[in-house]
C-alpha cells in the first residue's frame, strides 16, 4: 500500500534538515544586518547634521556661544506639544539661548494645587530664576492628546496618558457644552484652542506667576500651529479682563493671524 507524506510531516522533516536550519541561521545574520545598517544610516544622518551646524552655526557665531556658556537669559519660556511634526525652534525659528522650553503631551500645565511636576520646576526656574519675560502656550492641529482627552471615558480605568490629559479636563466640558452639533474632528480642533486658554488661566493659579503678570513684569500668550495649512495665531492674556471667578473666564488682546 502507497503511503503519502502529510505536508505537515514534509515541513516538520525539512525544518529539522541541516540546510534548513542554515537557510534560517543566514537569514537571521541578514536581517540583523539590515537592521544595524538602517541605525547607522540614522545616526549617521544625525552625525552630517550636527557636523553642518558645527561649521555653519557654532563656529560661525563663536562669540554668542562662548557667551551663551556662561549664561543664558532668554525672554520667552515655551510650554509645546511634544509632538513630532511641532517643532518650536523649527516654527518659530527660536534660535540658541532664546527660549527656555518644556515639550509635554497636548501642552498643558497642571494646576499649582495639583503637586510637584516637571512642569511646575521648569516653570519657576524660568520665572524666578532666568526671569523670562513671557511665557507662550503652542497648541496644535491634529493633537493626539486633545483626541485622547476628548474620547476619554469616565469608566474608572487609568493609565499616563489618561492620568495626564485629564489635566484638562475643564476644556472638555467647555468644549462638550458648545459644540454638541459638531462631529468628532471638529469638536477636538475646538478644544485645542480651548485647552490653551485653560491653561492659560492654570499657569495664573502659581502665586510667583500671578504676581508678575499683575506687575506687569510677565506676559502670558497662547499659540496655535496648524500644520494642514501652515498657519499660526497668537494672542496675549488680558489680565485686566480676565474673571477667574466666574468660571475661569479669560479676555485676550493683541491677536494676530498669520499665514
Amino acid at each position: 500500500m502507497f503511503c503519502r507524506r502529510s505536508k505537515c510531516s514534509s515541513l516538520k522533516a525539512s525544518m529539522g534538515s541541516p540546510g534548513f536550519t542554515q537557510q534560517l541561521n543566514d537569514k537571521k545574520l541578514e536581517t540583523l544586518a539590515e537592521v544595524k545598517d538602517g541605525r547607522d544610516d540614522i545616526f549617521n544622518d544625525l552625525k552630517d547634521r550636527f557636523l553642518s551646524f558645527k561649521k555653519n552655526v557654532y563656529m560661525k557665531n563663536a562669540e554668542q556661544f562662548e557667551s551663551l556658556a556662561k549664561v543664558q537669559v532668554p525672554k520667552f519660556m515655551v510650554i509645546a506639544c511634544a509632538d513630532s511634526r511641532v517643532c518650536p525652534s523649527s516654527i518659530l525659528g527660536f534660535q540658541p539661548g532664546e527660549a527656555f522650553t518644556i515639550r509635554n503631551i497636548a501642552n498643558l500645565v497642571p494646576t499649582f494645587e495639583t503637586g510637584p511636576t516637571e512642569v511646575n520646576a521648569a516653570l519657576e526656574f524660568a520665572v524666578n530664576t532666568l526671569l523670562v519675560e513671557n511665557i507662550l502656550v503652542i497648541g496644535h492641529s491634529c493633537c493626539g492628546g486633545i483626541r485622547a482627552l476628548m474620547g476619554m471615558e469616565d469608566d474608572g480605568t487609568t493609565g499616563f496618558i489618561k492620568s495626564w490629559v485629564v489635566n484638562a479636563k475643564n476644556a472638555k466640558v467647555k468644549t462638550k457644552a458648545v459644540t454638541s452639533n459638531l462631529d468628532f474632528d471638529d469638536q477636538c480642533k475646538h478644544c485645542e484652542k480651548v485647552s490653551i486658554n485653560h491653561t492659560l488661566v492654570n499657569l495664573l493659579s502659581y502665586p510667583w506667576i500671578k504676581e508678575k503678570v499683575e506687575k506687569e513684569e510677565l506676559s502670558i500668550h497662547g499659540g496655535y500651529y496648524d500644520f494642514t495649512d501652515c498657519s499660526f495665531e497668537k494672542w496675549t492674556l488680558d489680565y485686566r479682563g480676565t474673571k477667574l471667578e466666574e468660571n475661569g473666564r479669560i479676555a485676550t488682546k493683541d491677536k494676530v493671524f498669520w499665514s
